[in-house]
């Protein structure tokens, strides 16, 4: 049996882009927003765990998020995750809660917001090319199982190709976008 597949080559490329347009979501441009800590993972129990899966996160005013850790002994590991995720917050601890206050946009700080944005939109152009190398693998193996023949690998490879420069097209349009956004305000 073949194992290229195109319709599920093009849904795992369209799933890189949906996941850059969820993290670009999270990219504050001024207001506190849940989405803005979601693709931040923490380590506890001795694995990387996603921070909505150990805490409740709300966002009480709107320059204000709030992280309620629900096991005590995750709160060090929480802050110091959001610390160390590169969106220049500083948590507060109270108790089981972290406060987190969502500082001003200065233009450094938008600056460093529209880098953050770019290295997202690289991860999803490497997840793409990824998937890439997947078919055109899928590809030369059915050939080489003559179940298709090089003219019908090459076409296939082509439209491969086709559909890969649209989805990177789109991650560039995304991060147009959110660095105008960013950089606009």
């Amino acid at each position: 049996m073949a194992k290229y597949d195109k319709a599920d080559l093009e849904r795992r490329m369209k799933g890189a882009v949906e996941s850059l347009k969820h993290d670009l979501s999270g990219l504050r441009t001024g207001r506190a927003n849940v989405a803005l800590l979601e693709p931040i993972s923490v380590e506890v129990y001795g694995a990387m765990t996603p921070i909505v899966q150990v805490a409740t996160i709300s966002a009480p005013e709107p320059r204000m998020l709030s992280v309620q850790v629900w096991d005590k002994s995750n709160i060090g590991p929480v802050e110091k995750a959001i610390r160390s995720a590169g969106l220049g917050l500083n948590p507060i601890n109270d108790g089981n809660t972290l406060r987190l206050p969502i500082p001003d946009l200065t233009e450094e700080r938008r600056k460093e917001l529209a880098k953050l944005a770019s290295q997202y939109a690289e991860k999803a152009r490497v997840a793409i090319r990824n998937v890439r190398r997947d078919g055109m693998e899928n590809l030369k193996a059915d050939e080489n199982k003559k179940e298709i023949s090089e003219d019908e690998r090459k076409r296939a490879e082509a439209d491969v190709q086709k559909l890969t420069d649209d989805q990177i097209k789109a991650v560039d349009d995304e991060l147009a976008r959110k660095e105008k956004e960013i950089l606009n305000k």
